[in-house]
C-alpha cells in the first residue's frame, strides 16, 4: 500500500501525486507500487526501497550520492504458539533532498500518529526533524512494549502456584524470547543513533539536536529496562523450577508414605500365607482369628498414618 502526505501550513493532508516535500509511506509495497515510486524518483535505488521488506535486514545507516538510508527495527504485535507477544521488524527511512520515504512490511504503530495529526510540530517539509521524531517515538514504543511484557510477567507470577501444564512454561519462554528480540533490536538502533549523532550529512540543527538526544537517551533507557526485565525473568524461571521440584518432592513423599502403610498388611498376609505348621502361627486356630488379625493390622496402619501426618509426610 502506498500513501502520500504533504504538509501545507499547520495541516498534513493526503495527496495523490508524488511531489516535492511529500512523505511517501509504503506498507508491504507491491512491485507496481515500487515501480511507481522509482519512476517518480529515478535517482533512487530500487533495492533500497525493498530492503525493509526483508525481515533479516540488519539495522544500518548508509549514504548514497542522492539520499541517505536509515534502517531500524520497530516493535510489532505477534502471535506465537497461541500467545500474544512482541516481535521486531525493519523500518526503512529514505531521506532525499525534498522527500522522505518510509518502508515497512506492516502498518507500524510508529508512523500512524504522524499522519493522524497526533505529533506536535510534525511537518513533511522538516525532513530531519521528521526522522528524529520517528526515532524518538520508536524508543518510546519499545519502552511501552517492555512495560507490557513486565506486566505479563507479574500476572504470571501471581498464579504460579496453580500452574500445571506445558502452556505455562511456553508462556514464560515466549516472554523471555520477546525480551531477547527487543534487546537485540535496541542495541542495533543504538548503533544507528550513534552514527547519526556523528554524521555530518544528517547533522541536526539547534532545534533538532534535542530530539536526537532524547531519542538516544530513551533508547538507552529501553536497553537497560530490557536487561533488568530479562534478569527478573531468569529469577521467575528459577522460582518456577523450584516450585515444580517442591511439588514433585511432595508427591513422592506422599506416595512413599502410602506405600509404607500398605506394606504392613502385605507383610502380615504374606507371613500367614507361608506353608508352616498352624500351631506355630498366632491366632491361626482361634475361632475369630482372621477378624482379630485384620483388626490389629488396621490399628497398626492407622497409628502409622497418624504418625506420618503429624510428621508432615502426608
Amino acid at each position: 500500500m502506498i500513501e502520500l502526505y504533504l504538509t501545507d501550513g499547520p495541516e498534513t493532508r493526503v495527496v495523490t501525486e508524488i511531489q516535492d516535500w511529500t512523505w511517501i509511506k509504503l506498507t508491504a509495497p507491491t512491485p507496481t507500487e515500487i515501480d511507481r515510486v522509482a519512476a517518480a524518483l529515478p535517482r533512487l535505488d530500487r533495492d533500497d526501497l525493498m530492503a525493509a521488506n526483508d525481515p533479516e535486514e540488519k539495522t544500518r545507516l548508509e549514504h548514497d550520492d542522492n539520499y541517505s538510508l536509515i534502517l531500524i527495527d520497530v516493535p510489532t504485535y505477534e502471535m506465537r504458539h497461541g500467545i500474544d507477544t512482541y516481535n521486531t521488524i525493519p523500518l526503512g527511512i529514505i531521506l532525499m533532498e525534498r522527500n522522505v520515504i518510509t518502508v515497512c512490511a506492516e502498518n507500524s504503530e510508529v508512523l500512524t500518529p504522524f499522519h493522524a495529526g497526533r505529533v506536535r510540530g510534525f511537518s513533511t517539509r522538516m525532513r530531519i526533524s521528521f526522522v528524529y521524531q520517528i526515532l524518538l517515538r520508536t524508543s518510546l514504543l519499545y519502552q511501552r512494549a517492555l512495560t507490557i511484557v513486565d506486566r505479563k510477567r507479574i500476572e504470571f507470577e501471581g498464579h504460579i502456584e496453580s500452574m500445571t501444564d506445558e502452556r505455562d512454561l511456553m508462556s514464560l519462554h515466549e516472554l523471555e524470547s520477546t525480551l531477547v528480540y527487543i534487546a537485540t533490536s535496541l542495541r542495533g538502533n543504538g548503533g544507528v543513533l550513534a552514527r547519526l549523532a556523528h554524521s555530518e550529512r544528517l547533522k541536526p540543527g539547534p532545534e533538532d539536536e534535542e530530539l536526537l538526544e532524547d531519542a538516544i537517551v530513551e533508547n538507552q533507557q529501553a536497553v537497560e529496562m530490557a536487561q533488568i526485565y530479562h534478569d527478573i525473568i531468569d529469577g521467575t524461571r528459577d522460582l518456577m523450577s523450584s516450585v515444580m521440584d517442591s511439588r514433585l518432592n511432595n508427591v513422592m513423599q506422599r506416595l512413599t508414605s502410602i506405600t509404607l502403610i500398605l506394606s504392613i498388611p502385605t507383610i502380615i498376609s504374606g507371613l500367614y500365607g507361608m506353608n508352616v505348621d498352624l500351631n506355630w502361627m498366632p491366632l491361626a486356630l482361634a475361632p475369630h482369628g482372621f477378624g482379630i488379625i485384620c483388626a490389629m493390622t488396621s490399628v497398626v496402619c492407622v497409628i502409622l498414618a497418624i504418625w506420618l501426618v503429624r510428621r508432615g509426610w502426608m
